[in-house]
């Protein structure tokens, strides 16, 4: 797990919806894949495509089902190539992700149990890591289960590395 790959991909999401960008692409890693798709659960983003350096048609990103002739395969030869396409999501004119911060970085990871997650969902600074506060904010913790918002991690019981926060 590259946290360095993952920190810049936090700063492309900030910077690109400051930017008001409609479409935005980060490199296609699996840590990537299951953040984006967490994202897009947690409603910060609309839709997660992978493809090659260009966009893919804009059939595949409002999810119509077409005809998948135009999709570029994935092969030894492009693999590291591959983007993954993020559709970003506006309210009233501002940007649904306004901020996307690492919480752990590469020369410090910050591990944490069930009780402490939960005192971080209940508002508590705990160690490093400040509570949550904000309406919409989220933190995304990396389990042995994959990747999960804080608060289903709390209400599995199971703990974990904690990679961003974003609100």
């Amino acid at each position: 797990m590259s946290l360095v790959t993952l920190s810049h991909a936090c700063s492309h999401l900030q910077n690109a919806s400051r930017a008001r960008l409609g479409l935005t692409s980060i490199p296609s890693t699996s840590l990537l894949l299951s953040l984006s798709l967490c994202l897009q659960r947690s409603g910060f983003i609309s839709s997660v495509t992978r493809g090659g350096p260009i966009p893919p048609p804009p059939s595949l990103l409002l999810n119509v089902p077409s005809n998948s002739t135009d999709l570029e395969p994935v092969t030894q030869a492009n693999v590291a190539t591959r983007r993954l396409w993020l559709g970003l999501k506006y309210w009233d004119n501002e940007p649904v992700l306004s901020k996307a911060q690492m919480i752990s970085k590469p020369t410090r990871r910050i591990w944490m149990g069930v009780e402490e997650l939960a005192g971080v969902v209940a508002g508590r600074k705990v160690g490093y890591v400040n509570g949550m506060r904000g309406v919409g904010e989220c933190v995304f913790v990396s389990t042995d289960r994959g990747i999960m918002e804080i608060r289903e991690c709390v209400e599995r019981k199971t703990g974990g590395m904690l990679l961003c926060r974003v609100f």
